[in-house]
């Protein structure tokens, strides 16, 4: 294939320098970068990357926060550096900084970088880096000036630019396969799994948000997710891609959030439920919050909002169009959308949607986007299967010391499993059950946790609430509902019908046992659901649950 056909995540590096020739592509404080000062940058920093001795198929890791600070600046060098490591052909390999030092050093030897890229947010196990033999490991660059301190052998951003060859005839290259990006994720292993994803993958992705999401170049979008992860990612590549502004701020605080959208006046953003919650809680009481024009787009990801969450963000956010999308690392990001509100269509796409959404069997995450091929795979007689996708959105495979080892659940390699369980409607929507592996196998009959949750927790007295099985003799497995109650609800062990009237509502087994009924629960022969209180302040969710990427 000749050089000129192929995708590379570099091409919008021209539109950059056009579009944005007199105005900010990215803003950190009060730092303003035009498009030419962003790709003059990438380029001199590719250039130092090429005389230092990166080449074609290199890996380079980044642990960095969104933002960086060197003395008194404020800095944007993360996107900075994913755009030259892909520009001379190396991969990138984005770093949780939240990691432990034993998941870092897991992921470091697995993926086997020649350089490792760092700030002060992941110094405690960076430092610690140093006292292993890493042979692999040729250079480490350190993006503040104090960590040069005490890491041996370290460079700086400036030292490798002075190192630039100045050639302006200098043009981008690929690694082996097409692949760019290396972004971990540790599914239900617990343990960093390197995912690795192409040039091909993620302009085909972002191609999806531009057209469904309406993302443009007169976006201001804020990163409110972090670049290690792939749902911030591949929105921060599909608003390169369109020559949009970027405000960057280190990592994700409601209240330092909410004042940058303000200051900025920010059309975009993406959230999983817990930003969206914190932005409402800490927008509400304040007048000068209580309602947010400027934004006009909000992805939310990483699992569904709640009806309640919906409605107090479209209060929040009267003006922004928002969507939900369901998706996987594996997957380049995300595999379906939704829209819960537009504004340009009043209510009613809210409250079908709302309807549509929350249904006893399953929880409706939209219709796949127009790349993604999905498939149910049944293993036996029942109406719902495990989800499969194919198409050029899917990554290469998982990379280890021999890379690309393919995914072991995938289908005679054709298709890759999700892990997930759901269905297909009449209307094309895809519905979610739950997780393969999480399955209670009660009386002879698959059992879905997330199936109990979703009605469960329509209930009003139930605020939230986590299946699981435990071991019974006869059953092989029981079905227990952990139940958190809503603030003026009452747990009690009466068997009686709770009563609105009262000062106090009440909740028992019975009257639960009854709501599951009534929601067509009934169907699963020998299993009767234990429900059992848990206080509010001591309520935590097992991670059984979809892990959608959001920001996957």
């Amino acid at each position: 294939m000749a050089n000129y056909s192929q995708p590379h995540i570099c091409h919008c590096l021209s539109r950059i320098a056009t579009l944005r020739r007199n105005s900010p592509v990215t803003i950190t404080g009060d730092r303003h970068r035009t498009g030419p000062e962003l790709v003059d940058g990438v380029l001199r920093l590719a250039s130092g990357l090429l005389s230092l001795g990166i080449s074609s198929g290199d890996v380079v890791a980044v642990a960095a926060l969104n933002r960086q600070f060197q003395k008194t600046k404020q800095l944007d060098l993360y996107l900075e550096w994913l755009l030259a490591i892909a520009f001379v052909g190396g991969i990138v390999a984005p770093l949780n900084y939240r990691w432990s030092f034993e998941e870092a050093l897991f992921a470091v030897e697995a993926v086997r970088p020649v350089m490792l890229v760092t700030d002060e947010s992941c110094n405690t196990w960076s430092s610690q880096l140093q006292n292993f033999h890493l042979p692999f490991l040729r250079w480490h660059v350190s993006l503040d000036s104090s960590a040069s301190d005490f890491l041996r052998n370290s460079l700086t951003i400036e030292t490798i630019k002075k190192h630039s060859l100045n050639d302006f005839s200098l043009d981008y290259s690929w690694a082996p396969e097409g692949a760019v990006l290396i972004c971990f994720t540790s599914g239900t292993t617990g343990r960093p799994k390197g995912v690795a994803i192409t040039h091909s993958a993620l302009i085909i992705q972002s191609l999806a948000k531009i057209a469904i999401v309406g993302y443009s170049e007169d976006d201001v979008y804020l990163h409110t997710a972090p670049l290690c992860h792939i749902g911030g990612l591949s929105s921060a590549i599909s608003m390169l891609l369109v020559g949009a502004c970027h405000v960057l701020m280190p990592k994700f605080e409601a209240k330092s959030a909410l004042e940058v959208v303000q200051q900025y006046s920010v059309t975009s953003l993406i959230t999983v439920p817990a930003m969206m919650a914190d932005l409402i809680s800490t927008a509400r009481g304040k007048t000068t919050w209580k309602q947010i024009e400027s934004v006009k787009k909000i992805l939310n990801g990483g699992g569904g909002l709640s009806v309640e969450l919906t409605k107090e963000a479209t209060k929040l956010f009267p003006r922004a169009k928002l969507l939900s999308a369901y998706g996987m690392t594996e997957a380049c990001s995300s595999l379906t959308f939704m829209t819960l509100y537009d504004p340009t269509l009043g209510s009613s796409v809210d409250k079908r949607n709302s309807i549509l959404v929350h249904q006893p069997r399953g929880i409706c995450v939209g219709k796949p986007a127009p790349h993604v091929e999905l498939k149910i795979c049944f293993d036996d007689s029942s109406c719902v299967g495990r989800i499969l996708t194919r198409g050029s959105h899917v990554m290469l495979g998982y990379w280890e010391q021999n890379p690309l080892k393919k995914a072991s659940n995938s289908i005679n390699q054709n298709w890759l499993d999700t892990g997930d369980i759901g269905y297909i409607d009449e209307r094309g929507n895809l519905w979610l059950i739950g997780r393969t592996k999480g399955r209670i196998k009660s009386g002879g009959e698959n059992v879905y946790p997330e199936e109990v949750e979703a009605i469960l927790s329509q209930h009003p007295g139930v605020a939230g609430v986590v299946t699981v099985g435990i071991p019974d003799s006869r059953l092989s497995e029981m079905v227990v509902a952990c139940i958190q109650l809503r603030r003026d609800w009452q747990w009690t062990r009466r068997s009686f019908e709770h009563s609105t009237a009262k000062q106090k509502e009440l909740l028992s087994h019975e009257i639960l046992q009854q709501f599951c009924k009534q929601n067509n629960l009934a169907r699963f022969n020998g299993y009767k659901p234990i429900i059992a209180e848990r206080p509010s302040k001591n309520y935590s969710k097992v991670a059984h649950t979809v892990d959608p990427s959001p920001l996957e």
